[in-house]
């Protein structure tokens, strides 16, 4: 893998036509907005609801995400699959950084930070990455053999990885998981006769792969579900994944214990984009990009609850950590429309730029 700086963005930058906006210092915790139409990320400080700074990034940006720490964020540059790189930014600088060059691995949008890894999807490889920002290098690749894998989703302890396939209408779930030893070697006393190579040890003292060693290894389950799946997220619990199926307007709700999909729910969500569950757990809000409507399910019942008019049309969702509010990218309108959780209601807008999509929360450490 290779690193580059992307010249096209300070090109633009020379020209004007993306300025780079630096005011106040970049709050302790703060919503990240991605502008599709202005191509900037803005920070955005959520007890004034104001941009605080804005910076410029790759052309098509459509998922962001925060390191651990909250001093950078990573942008998929996404170009219908055919782009390859994600742009770097310095949140606490308020400035943009070279971006990472992702070579054959093109079409990346879904991100999320674990484990001090960026984790990442990149579509038009049909693979699910991981790239270690210590070393700047992607230490691991998958395939799904799937079409647009889109989506991610990775657990705590980084031993399960879930992806949404648009175009395949599955869902996938990759696994590290324990293998049996391998076997014993066929009959042979040298090279190519089925026994060890010259000089190594026989049994559990041998290297990796030889008879008699533990051996981990990634496996993949493949899910179908309802057609056009794209948006989802994972209970808070861990035990179930609820996909959003923009072909189908249904939700279609996986036992993660089972890998089996228990329920198939007609929310009427044609045109779904995200879904994303409050951070209690109760509620799964599910914006439609044609739609004027938020979706509120109720997780226990399975069941719409409320259609919150927000615009003309949705795509991100952003929960705020203590449960007090979400926020939803209105691209057609030009807004972020904040959700009041408790009245489910909305409480205000932000104006971060031009068809809004991607969101992310950075906590500064």
């Amino acid at each position: 893998m290779r690193k580059s700086v992307w010249v096209a963005m300070a090109a633009v930058v020379l020209m004007g036509a993306v300025p780079v906006v630096q005011g106040q210092a970049t709050p302790k915790e703060s919503l990240l907005v991605l502008s599709k139409r202005e191509h900037t990320l803005a920070i955005v400080d959520p007890a004034t609801l104001k941009v605080v700074a804005k910076m410029p990034v790759g052309a098509d940006p459509h998922e962001v995400v925060a390191s651990a720490d909250g001093k950078t964020a990573w942008v998929s540059i996404y170009g219908g699959g055919g782009f390859h790189e994600l742009s770097v930014l310095d949140l606490a600088g308020q400035k943009a950084l070279p971006s990472y060059d992702l070579g054959a691995l093109n079409g990346p949008h879904g991100l999320m930070f674990e484990g001090g890894k960026l984790w990442f999807t990149a579509e038009g490889a049909k693979v699910v990455g991981r790239l270690d920002p210590a070393t700047n290098k992607v230490d691991w690749v998958m395939g799904t053999g799937q079409n647009r894998t889109h989506m991610v989703f990775v657990t705590a302890d980084e031993k399960q990885v879930y992806t949404t396939n648009v175009a395949s209408g599955t869902v996938s779930v990759l696994e590290l998981t324990d293998m049996p030893p391998m076997g014993p070697p066929p009959p042979g006393n040298g090279p190519g006769m089925g026994g060890p190579p010259p000089g190594a040890p026989a049994g559990p003292g041998g290297p990796p792969g030889m008879p008699g060693m533990p051996r981990t290894s990634w496996v993949q389950t493949v899910i179908p579900v309802g057609k056009g799946d794209e948006g989802f997220d994972v209970t808070p619990d861990g035990k179930e994944v609820w996909t959003a199926n923009a072909q189908d307007g249904t939700i279609s709700v996986i036992d993660l214990g089972t890998k089996a999909v228990v329920a198939t729910l007609d929310a009427s969500v044609p045109s779904a984009n995200r879904l994303k569950f409050t951070p209690d757990g109760k509620l799964a809000l599910v914006s439609t990009l044609r739609g004027g409507n938020l979706t509120v399910v109720d997780v226990a019942s399975r069941k719409v609850v409320k259609r919150v008019a927000i615009g003309h049309g949705a795509a991100g969702i952003q929960m705020q950590p203590d449960g007090a509010r979400a926020f939803v990218s209105c691209g057609p309108d030009n807004y972020v429309a904040v959700i009041d959780l408790k009245t489910l209601t909305v409480a205000g807008h932000i104006d971060a730029g031009g068809e809004p999509d991607g969101l992310a929360w950075a906590v500064q450490k």
